[in-house]
């Protein structure tokens, strides 16, 4: 698929990390309102530049537009590239309203194309594995999701410092004034709404509780940096999603099941470890012992978080196992492999992968628009929260997204690979 990137700021350099386990993705220009950035990447990386975002626009060579501005852009700019018969692959949140969410889907529908939003992390091996062995029924009926996205105190980590390969400055004052709910919460959302269905009730909660995170803004911009989400859905399960820019970094998943409970330690490691407990009498009582809790090694002799299993694979699991940049030193190298193996290793070029995959393919959105909206309404609605909360019922839903698709098994069933009583 020919594409096109519009924004050249600190995510596309992300993006980049894995651009060569995708060789069905050709990049036919970027564009970026800031000329020197745009000219930056052109040097960089070898691709050609729009001149304005009207020539990208009037490329028939170009089939997908991938939306990475600033989030107060993303409606005008998904907008005019549906109305140009292009279809969309837009960085989160869709955009700030609801009202516009459903004018872009209104409108791709009208031109015969797709619209396609991030995040794409449900598509890692480790949610395709927690999928799978909620599948093959190894904790029970899922009943109860807790989700973290503590992502370390904004104020404290010099943020303003860091800075991408192309030298693209982190966004930090645009972090700031959006708040880590807009910025982050999708990434839970996806895959637990992906797993669990449409929600049909939010409480939610937010505030802003760090005064003066940078010399450069107001004490405070009147965004929330906390935020916490209880979710109820059609299908009697809850889940509660805590985010913040406050407490140090935590970004654990787990979903606990009548029989047992799976545990994830990041939605931002593609091939992050998944731990399966089976509850047993001995395993649950164990916890009551301040040793066993303070030492995790000693308390798994005991089935306290159960035992690792083999993940799931897919088509595109090799883009996060072994450096697949475009242009690299060996000082770079190694950064990326220390990253890929012990901080974060996503590809985010594989949300795009998927949507060029099923468009030639002639298959169904997976991620239906009506799922991008959900996502959308319910990041929205915790953004909003505020001090005082809400309680409401989402005014959007979609149908049950069912297995992931091209999941390759590791493992035959991960039930029968494991202790299969809660009385053992």
């Amino acid at each position: 698929m020919n594409i096109a990137f519009v924004g050249c700021g600190f995510v596309f350099d992300i993006y980049m990390r894995t651009f060569r386990a995708h060789p069905e993705l050709a990049i036919k220009g970027v564009f970026d309102i800031r000329a020197e950035r745009a000219a930056r990447v052109s040097e960089y990386y070898g691709f050609p530049v729009y001149d304005s975002y009207e020539q990208l626009l009037a490329d028939e060579t170009v089939e997908a537009i991938i939306n990475l501005t600033n989030i107060g852009s993303h409606f005008e700019v998904t907008k005019r590239a549906l109305e140009a018969g292009k279809h969309v692959y837009s960085e989160k949140p869709l955009t700030k309203s609801l009202d516009e969410s459903r004018q872009l889907v209104d409108i791709a529908k009208a031109n015969g194309v797709r619209l396609y939003a991030a995040p794409c992390n449900i598509f890692s091996d480790t949610v395709r594995t927690m999928y799978q062995a909620i599948e093959d029924g190894a904790i029970g009926k899922p009943l109860l999701v807790y989700a973290e996205l503590d992502d370390n105190p904004i104020h404290l980590m010099e943020f303003e410092n860091v800075k991408s390969p192309t030298g693209a400055p982190w966004p930090l004052e645009e972090e700031i004034r959006e708040g880590c709910t807009y910025e982050h919460l999708g990434y839970h959302l996806v895959w637990i709404c992906g797993l669990l269905g449409p929600a049909v009730s939010v409480t939610a909660f937010s505030s802003e509780l760090i005064e003066n995170k940078t010399d450069e803004l107001p004490s405070r911009v009147g965004t929330p940096d906390y935020s916490v989400a209880c979710l109820h859905f059609a299908n009697g399960a809850s889940a509660r999603i805590t985010c913040s820019v406050v407490a140090p970094r935590d970004h654990r998943m787990r979903v606990i099941g009548r029989e047992g409970e799976l545990t994830g330690d990041s939605y931002r490691h593609y091939q992050s470890p998944v731990y399966l407990e089976r509850y047993t009498k001995g395993s649950l009582s164990a916890r009551k012992f301040r040793t066993l809790r303070a030492y995790p090694v000693l308390g798994r002799l005991f089935g306290i978080g159960g035992s690792r299993i083999k993940l799931a694979r897919n088509w595109k699991s090799g883009a996060v196992e072994r450096d697949q940049q475009m242009r690299t030193s060996l000082k770079q190298r190694l950064v990326e492999w220390v990253r890929r193996r012990e901080i974060y290793a996503q590809d985010k070029l594989v949300g795009i992968a998927e949507m060029a995959r099923e468009i030639d393919q002639g298959n169904e959105q997976y991620l239906s628009p009506e799922f991008i909206m959900h996502i959308n309404e319910l990041t929205i609605l915790a953004q909003g929260a505020g001090t005082d909360g809400i309680a409401v019922k989402p005014t959007t839903s979609f149908e049950p997204l069912g297995p992931i698709q091209g999941s390759l098994r590791s493992v035959a069933n991960y039930r029968l690979s494991t202790r299969t009583s809660v009385h053992d």
